[in-house]
């Protein structure tokens, strides 16, 4: 069977048993009403032209009890595809289906450039990636309908057996549809927004339910290949991946993370990995009954009289796992608790007597019992730890340098936010090196302060490592980064804690190795990093300041400009990336947007965010797991090994005009157009956003204010709701065909085909056109939006088909994404049933906004659309 007759069999076999469930659950007649709209809405697809003004006098005669029930089957159906595609991906019988740990393949590309096998084994043994899930707002589905399209993942596995006999598959199939049933009864959309600890349990549930199994997974097939081809072998302490997490940690605009939240994380998520690990151990307990062992496995187990030695040790640690749990659940309840020898506080407690058990065994010649499951638990070790996931810390600048100007007026020093830089630096490096406290013991200070330091106080008192880095967003000035530091030492801080610059905007992107050059020139800031530095480039907000071209240009550049500072002043940099899942936020497939980064920029490593529904596409499953690691850990050891090309002179000059045509361009419409954001808040349902229940943070920074007060999350939300996707577009094509019109046409077709940059930009620009659908968002327009502001839309809409035909051009494509047809296949199925929840959400948009007291399940059927236009785009935010 071939990977789409397999994908396309999924989605009718999926389809048909939801059909049955609405059937039976509301009735033939409300179901011919679904199904209508369906087929009509397929009939537009193909052309019927006929077929669009039945479908919207459809749609607005609907009863408002009929909304939610014609939203929910659309969303349904949209979910339910999703997981057949994402299945197709794994499948054995997917078309072309390969290992997806493909290492024979780079490696034949390698020996081609000449390179050394001593070369390639200094390449694996310095993979260091480092993913961060992220609790961004943009995860609408709720855990219990996670795990519930999961289960239909594992159904459709199950099927996918030629030899599978006909009982087994019957029991299969009422499995698939009791699953389905579930879901039809199951509500789509949280009654209330989740707590910052409870998005930090979906992130655990993530690790428990996929990762846990495919990290191991992963490295063993990883392993296999290395070792076939090069006969190399990874080290059992290697750690080419591991986890960190902002959930409980980013306290960065949102209140609902305070010092207790991520006090309760941190021992939640040490419970969690107990609980897990005990699993492990718990196999081991039962396996390890083998006696021989050498002498130093005997001295170390200590009891010479034990027939089972490694059982012995087994037993040991799962009576110490054991009371490690009961410990965490009663700090969880803010028992008090003594702390004793039996507490497992340290990865090395549990690494130490396993790694003698390993060594044991290889000794006495059982290498197939080493390299089993106890190599696994070895590996989730390293990988996860006994805290399950590192938790960064992340706050804005303005809330350290407040709290320490509150400290300076009280002590009667003045006030510090009216310093000058230099002065400000003064004042922190003589704190910072002074051995006397600066706050007052009995000082009170006021509720914002006191959260600060409480959280530092939090930092202070979980043992070194567990918090990676303190990450400062909008960093501006050295200060902004002494300033985090002397705020850990006035809460006797015991270890030195990395703090990590995160630089958002045009303007910090361009000052980003500037600042840290200054830093660089502290002799004390020298003296405490270790020649290791850490920054954050930021994607959303960025390209919510001048659009997505311009800054990825600033964006390519600071990595450039970094790279050289920390080169000369002898420092190692590792760069975190702070992408979102869409285009306009640094989104895009991982290998393609690794490979679009300057040379070098990964020789420190790479720490990327996973952000909102990402973690779901990418890491749900554990074979989805297992092709996402596949594919960072191919990327990073070809973009090391065989880096991309510096860009030439003439393509940089081209780059900077285009950078600032399209910035121009963007921000004479987004923020020097007074009206356009009220056009903004008509034509999208951003304002309705606020009320769906997705994460723990506001949606605004401040409650008014134009486009700047906005986060990046709802700004782009918005757009991909109406299906005009505007912040991943604007300006782009336009400055582009503006240098064509200037007769540099075979400048930007070279770059195209020689610049992985400039190629990415096309490559994601083709697929957002492709999501974009101008004749959909002009009905946003003429049902939602008044008569003096729908000029805007209609010069976008010509904006977007001009800057298509340029794209095109510059491609030399015939149609939009011609090289990748089955993405487009897909993209175009999904549009189907993602095209009348967009029609329904205007009507209901309408009715909503058109009476204030609308009715309940107006409202409901609404959120319901929002989920299912997510859904259907995939990748929202």
């Amino acid at each position: 069977m071939t990977s789409n007759s397999l994908m396309h069999n999924n989605i009718n076999l999926l389809g048909s048993l939801l059909g049955d469930t609405i059937r039976e659950a509301i009735g033939q007649k409300a179901f011919d009403k679904v199904e209508s709209i369906r087929r009509l809405s397929k009939a537009i697809n193909k052309g019927d032209q006929k077929a669009i003004s039945e479908l919207l006098n459809t749609l607005q005669t609907l009863d408002n009890k009929d909304f939610l029930t014609v939203a929910k089957a659309f969303n349904q159906f949209l979910n339910l595809t999703n997981v057949a595609e994402e299945y197709d991906s794994v499948s054995p019988h997917a078309k072309g289906k390969k290992n997806p740990v493909h290492f024979k393949e780079l490696y034949k590309k390698l020996k081609e450039k000449d390179f050394s096998d001593e070369d390639v084994v200094d390449a694996l043994n310095n993979i260091d990636i480092d993913l961060v899930l992220t609790a961004h707002p943009t995860e609408i589905n709720r855990r219990s309908l996670i795990n519930n399209m999961n289960q239909v993942s594992e159904c459709l596995q199950q099927l996918d057996h030629d030899d599978l006999v006909d009982y087994k598959q019957e029991k299969i199939l009422k499995r698939l549809k009791q699953l389905i049933v579930q879901y039809w009864y199951t509500d789509e959309i949280r009654q209330n927004r989740p707590t910052p600890n409870e998005e930090a349990k979906w992130g655990y549930d993530v690790i428990e339910n996929s990762l846990w199994e495919a990290v191991p997974a992963f490295i063993r097939d990883l392993d296999e290949q290395t070792f076939e081809t090069i006969g190399y072998r990874f080290p059992v302490d290697a750690r080419p991946i591991h986890f960190s997490s902002w959930m409980g940690g980013d306290r960065d605009g949102n209140p609902n993370v305070t010092a207790a939240v991520t006090q309760q994380v941190l021992i939640d998520s040490r419970r969690r990995a107990a609980i897990l690990f005990l699993g492990d151990i718990e196999v081991l307990v039962k396996e390890l009954s083998m006696s021989n062992c050498t002498k130093e496995f005997r001295d170390y187990v200590g009891n010479y009289e034990v027939q089972e030695p490694y059982r012995e040790l087994m037993k040991k640690l799962r009576s110490q796992l054991r009371k490690t749990i009961a410990y965490h659940e009663a700090k969880k309840e803010n028992k008090d608790i003594a702390l004793t020898d039996d507490i497992l506080i340290s990865n090395d407690q549990l690494w130490e007597p396993l790694n003698a058990c390993y060594q044991s065994l290889i000794a006495c010649g059982m290498h197939m019992i080493a390299n089993g499951n106890l190599l696994d638990t070895m590996r989730r070790i390293k990988c996860f730890g006994i805290t399950l996931v590192q938790i960064d810390i992340r706050q804005e600048s303005t809330a350290h340098s407040d709290a320490i100007s509150e400290i300076t007026r009280y002590l009667g020093l003045g006030d510090y936010s009216a310093w000058t830089e230099d002065k400000k630096q003064a004042f922190l490096i003589e704190e910072l090196n002074s051995k006397r406290p600066l706050v007052p013991h009995s000082w009170q200070p006021s509720a914002q302060t006191k959260e600060i330091l409480d959280t530092c106080k939090v930092i202070a008192s979980t043992p070194e490592g567990v918090i990676p880095t303190y990450v400062i967003s909008m960093t501006r000035t050295p200060s902004d980064i002494l300033a985090v530091y002397l705020l850990l030492k006035e809460v006797e801080c015991p270890y030195t804690v990395p703090v990590t610059p995160l630089f958002e905007t045009l303007n910090d992107l361009n000052n980003a190795a500037p600042i840290m050059k200054e830093l660089f020139n502290i002799e004390w800031y020298r003296g405490i990093i270790e020649n290791k530095q850490m920054v954050m480039i930021g994607y959303s907000d960025s390209a919510k300041d001048a659009g997505s071209l311009a800054a990825g240009w600033a964006q390519y550049t600071a990595q450039e400009a970094l790279i050289r500072t920390c080169d000369e002043a002898g420092i190692r940099l590792t760069l975190f990336h702070g992408r979102g899942g869409t285009i306009g936020r640094g989104g895009g497939p991982a290998k393609v947007a690794l490979f679009s980064q300057p040379p070098g920029s990964l020789k420190g490593g790479l720490r990327v965010t996973i952000q909102g529904e990402m973690i779901r596409f990418k890491f749900g499953l554990p074979d989805l797991a297992i092709n996402s690691l596949a594919l960072y850990v191919d990327a990073i050891l070809e973009a090391n090994l065989l880096p991309p090309p510096i860009p030439k002179d003439e393509w940089r000059a081209t780059m900077n005009e285009l950078s600032d045509i399209s910035s121009e361009m963007y921000q004479d419409l987004v923020k020097k157009t007074p009206e356009f954001i009220t056009y903004f808040y008509q034509a999208t349902p951003e304002a309705e956003l606020a009320k769906l229940p997705l994460g723990s943070r506001p949606a605004k920074r401040k409650a008014t204010g134009g486009v700047e007060s906005l986060r990046a999350i709802p700004w782009i939300f918005g757009w991909t709701q109406n299906r005009l996707m505007l912040p991943a577009w604007l300006g782009a094509g336009a400055s582009m065909q503006k240098l064509i019109d200037n007769g540099k046409k075979n400048m930007l077709e070279e770059m195209y085909v020689n610049w992985h940059f400039f190629n990415t930009r096309i490559s994601m620009l083709e697929m957002v056109f492709t999501k974009a659908d101008a004749r959909i968002s002009q009905y946003y327009d003429d049902r939602l939006v008044e008569k003096d502001l729908l000029q805007f839309g209609e010069d976008l809409r010509s904006q977007l088909k001009k800057d298509t035909q340029t794209i095109l051009d510059i491609a030399k494509d015939k149609s939009l994404m011609e090289n990748m047809p089955d993405t487009a296949a897909n993209i175009a199925t999904r549009n189907i049933y993602t095209e009348p929840l967009n029609l329904l959400q205007v009507e209901l948009l309408y009715r909503c906004r058109k009476d204030e007291n609308s009715p309940l399940e107006l409202e409901q059927a609404l959120m319901v659309t929002i989920s299912g236009i997510a859904a259907g785009m995939r990748n929202t935010g």
